[in-house]
């Protein structure tokens, strides 16, 4: 198990690298806008000309992430690459790649239902009636004290009438309206648990990470910063990235809202899944 270092500021790491590899919620964001620390450190980054990649498991596409940090007032035109979950499922329903070849055309939608990006200009219909869908999609949830007995029903009716679950992310919490809450991917893994299929993507599948530097003329020394140990942290841990945990993101219930993060209870969480950050900070600032 390599050694994890508490560090208060981004700027003490900065020098040793060359490319950085940023999630969004938790990071950038709590779901609420973007956060002024966060947004001192990126400027911060660009006028050191480091190479900063956005990379989310958000269900947005990208036009949607670009429009809310212009709101927080952050360029998008100054990132090497953003990319989302969301725009890679765009893609993948809009090509029928691989296993959305033969998921059909008619969807249910779960959850919140204000977010359909990824089904704008495709061939593809919503219906309100599960039945005649052939599979059921989620973006996010509805409330933020949504829990899994919230959908069980839904859930219950389309696994047994045999339908895929699709969703953009893997994520089982993320945040919305500034709180914590449940994700699409929690609600796959009990779709999974009653039998039912289900097609995700997004971290910490290491294509993801390659979609966007592979576009790329030279990355040099990568690092990722994310708040989620089981994707950002663990893709990093697969493709050899050094990586940053945010202790104030979604774990922050287990570590902590301390301003020194707390290395013994990050290094117990990362031990759950075979992966540790060759660093710790409470949240992204300069």
């Amino acid at each position: 198990m390599k050694m994890i270092k508490p560090i208060v500021n981004i700027a003490k790491i900065a020098d040793d690298y060359d490319t950085f590899i940023l999630g969004f919620d938790g990071v950038l964001s709590e779901g609420n806008g973007i956060l002024p620390d966060a947004a001192t450190c990126l400027n911060n980054l660009f006028e050191r000309h480091k190479q900063v990649i956005l990379l989310s498991n958000t269900s947005q596409r990208v036009i949607q992430l670009a429009e809310i940090l212009q709101q927080g007032g952050v360029s998008p035109s100054r990132f090497a690459c953003v990319m989302t979950s969301g725009e890679v499922l765009h893609y993948m329903l809009k090509s029928h790649s691989e296993a959305y070849a033969a998921l059909g055309n008619v969807y249910y939608h779960i959850g919140d239902n204000s977010s359909k990006g990824v089904f704008y200009g495709l061939d593809y219909s919503v219906t309100a009636d599960i039945e005649k869908a052939h599979f059921i999609y989620m973006s996010e949830v509805s409330d933020t004290g949504d829990t899994i007995d919230t959908y069980r029903p839904l859930l219950e009716q389309a696994a047994n009438l045999g339908m895929p679950f699709v969703c953009a992310g893997n994520d089982t919490s993320c945040f919305k309206n500034g709180k914590i809450c449940l994700a699409p991917g929690a609600l796959a893994e009990q779709y999974a648990i009653m039998g039912g299929r289900i097609i995700t993507l997004g971290k910490p599948d290491v294509r993801m990470f390659r979609y966007c530097t592979d576009s790329l003329p030279d990355i040099g020394r990568v690092i990722v910063i994310g708040d989620n140990v089981a994707t950002d942290i663990k893709a990093a841990t697969a493709l050899e990235y050094d990586s940053v945990l945010i202790s104030k993101g979604i774990h922050v219930n287990y570590l902590g809202e301390g301003y020194i993060p707390d290395v013994a209870k990050t290094r117990e969480l990362s031990n759950n899944y075979d992966s540790s950050p060759n660093f710790v900070i409470s949240n992204l600032r300069w």
